[in-house]
């Protein structure tokens, strides 16, 4: 909806406001011309009910006032005597049009001085979890958010497992551009449990309303987006066709409810950004991380025996794939190499890749006992592919058991975004690339509108064509654009095993979220009992230099003073 549609809206809900309470206004002593004076009307609503004006705040903030118009319109009604639960339950269902019956059709009388304290234990329980509700939505929507890392694309900054708080006020709050939806979810509503049968309801449902939607609206922040900031943004493919071959159907999602990602901005508004084997560089010059990142790339370790479980877990590697080496001659055969060709291009599960070397055959990934015996071959694995850190890598070279450590550069291009025209950029030799800068303008042509198509038809909102060769900007004919937002470069650390901006192109500053600021919990699903818990990084920072440092003994401590006082102040109290 436009800002002109949503005025219209407005003016709309202050009439049907006007027509359905103006006689309780009068009753409650009131003029009824005050019934329909935008805003003020609210004021002198929340005095006939008796609840606090700052109340009226809360009724004009998206998300909470859907939470807030039950609770007036249940307030409105008792106000005038109607306290029984069917009352309460008919002007819920009706959405407040059950004020109509008592304004015009019902012998009510204002009741000045009520009870504001629930008249049931039911009634008391029911308004404590509305509120606590509201005022955990408040927070969530506004000031902060919890998020789970669920993939390895950070790691080892940030840990599959970690449960962290991500502040929404750095870069400005957004304000939520879909105004009906389920409180404190995200695109989906979670498994529902039928009653009294053990069954959970396992189709997820769309936890909101596609309409109508509000204008894209952010309070200010007080810090801008920094290059090596980590930051979580809305995934800008939930809402173009999808960049990979897998799939071809078109997700359609509003933009605050696409899927969360998160990723180190890399990029910022103005820069030129290349690879170089997989090193970011802006503007010619190599990009200086935080010393808290750890940049990982795919290597491949080959030992003089097994990989085995020790070994895995003394050097932590989680993500791994075992390469099985065959001598040339059993491989000679070009069938067995056509098969292997035929399983790769089906993605079969247990072959992810294969290569040959002047004397081997490598199969990355493994291949299944049947397909083993179709072959007729067996073998262990002395080798693997996974993702290092420089220092892991350094620690793996000292030790005997380790024949060699290579760095495996990956030339496939993989769908990258932009490869089409650049055939031979790949995920590490990538670039350059201009990231967009809100106001500056580009040259529109053959050569760099594949880049900018995405920006000016899916997040600028404007009518695209070609014809005959010519480029046509809502209708008119471009050679040039200006953009009308900032735009941002995110990748993963972990170069090789994330899906990042090289996939799917930039990201807009209305799809930013918020900025990740507090680990509270990390869960190691392969540690056993207490082990799973990583204690050392309960409690820490995300940003900052140096080691992360845990908190967690000192929150204790601090609950453990609060509860000491309150047991102080509850005997001082009795005494």
């Amino acid at each position: 909806m436009t800002l002109n549609q949503w005025f219209l809206f407005f003016i709309a809900i202050q009439i049907i406001h006007f027509l359905g309470t103006w006689k309780l206004y009068v009753k409650a002593g009131r003029k009824a011309w005050e019934a329909i004076v935008p805003v003020y009307n609210a004021i002198v609503l929340m005095q006939i009910i008796n609840r606090p004006k700052w109340w009226v705040i809360l009724l004009f903030v998206p998300i909470i006032n859907l939470l807030m118009f039950p609770i007036v319109w249940v307030e409105t009604i008792r106000s005038f005597g109607k306290n029984s639960t069917k009352d309460s339950l008919l002007v819920i269902a009706s959405l407040g049009l059950y004020i109509y019956v008592v304004n015009y059709m019902a012998d009510v009388t204002y009741i000045e001085d009520r009870s504001l304290k629930p008249r049931t234990a039911t009634g008391e329980w029911v308004s404590s979890i509305a509120f606590a509700i509201i005022a955990a939505t408040l927070v969530h929507t506004y000031f902060m958010q919890p998020y789970t890392i669920p993939t390895s694309s950070l790691e080892k900054s940030l840990l599959i497992g970690d449960f962290l708080f991500v502040s929404k006020f750095h870069y400005g709050a957004r304000v939520p551009m879909t105004t009906v939806a389920a409180p404190m979810v995200h695109d989906t509503l979670p498994a529902i449990p039928i009653p009294f049968t053990g069954i959970k309801l396992t189709k997820k449902f769309r936890s909101y309303l596609n309409k109508p939607q509000l204008p894209y609206l952010r309070i200010p922040g007080f810090q801008d987006i920094k290059r090596n900031d980590i930051v979580v943004f809305s995934w800008p493919a939930d809402t173009v066709e999808q960049f990979f071959k897998r799939t071809n159907r078109k997700i359609r999602k509003p933009v605050d409810k696409k899927s969360n990602y998160v990723k180190r901005c890399v990029g910022v508004p103005g820069d030129s950004l290349e690879l170089r084997d997989g090193f970011v560089y802006i503007n010619g010059q190599k990009n200086i991380l935080p010393d808290r990142a750890k940049l990982q790339f795919n290597n491949v370790i080959r030992t003089k025996t097994a990989i085995d479980r020790k070994f895995l877990v003394k050097y932590d590697l989680e993500e791994y794939q075992p390469i099985y080496k065959f001598k040339i001659d059993i491989w000679d055969d070009p069938r067995i190499i056509s098969h292997l060709a035929t399983l790769e291009s089906q993605r079969r599960s247990y072959l992810r890749e294969y290569y040959r070397d002047s004397l081997d055959v490598y199969v990355v990934g493994g291949i299944a006992q049947d397909e083993a015996r179709k072959l007729k071959i067996s073998a262990s694995a002395n080798a693997i592919k996974t993702n290092l850190t420089e220092e892991t890598k350094l620690r793996l070279l000292k030790d005997k058991s380790v024949v060699s450590v290579d760095l495996f550069i990956d030339k496939s291009v993989n769908n990258l975004f932009g490869e089409k025209y650049h055939p031979n950029w790949n995920r590490d030799n990538y670039g350059p690339i201009y990231i967009p800068e809100k106001g500056k303008t580009v040259a529109l042509n053959k050569t760099s509108l594949p880049f900018y198509k995405q920006i000016i038809r899916e997040y600028e909102k404007n009518d695209l064509q070609i014809q005959g060769g010519k480029i046509f900007v809502n209708g008119e004919p471009a050679d040039s654009y200006t953009f009308k937002q900032d735009y941002y470069w995110m990748m993963g650390d972990n170069r090789h095993n994330s899906e990042d901006s090289r996939f799917w192109g930039y990201v807009p500053f209305d799809h930013v979220v918020g900025k990740p600021v507090f680990i509270w919990f990390s869960w190691n699903t392969n540690g056993k009992g207490l082990g799973k818990v990583r204690w050392e990084r309960l409690f820490t920072t995300v940003g900052g230099s140096g080691k992360p440092v845990s908190y967690f003994y000192y929150f204790l401590g601090l609950i453990a003073l609060l509860y000491g006082y309150s047991i102080y102040k509850k005997r001082k109290k009795e005494a």
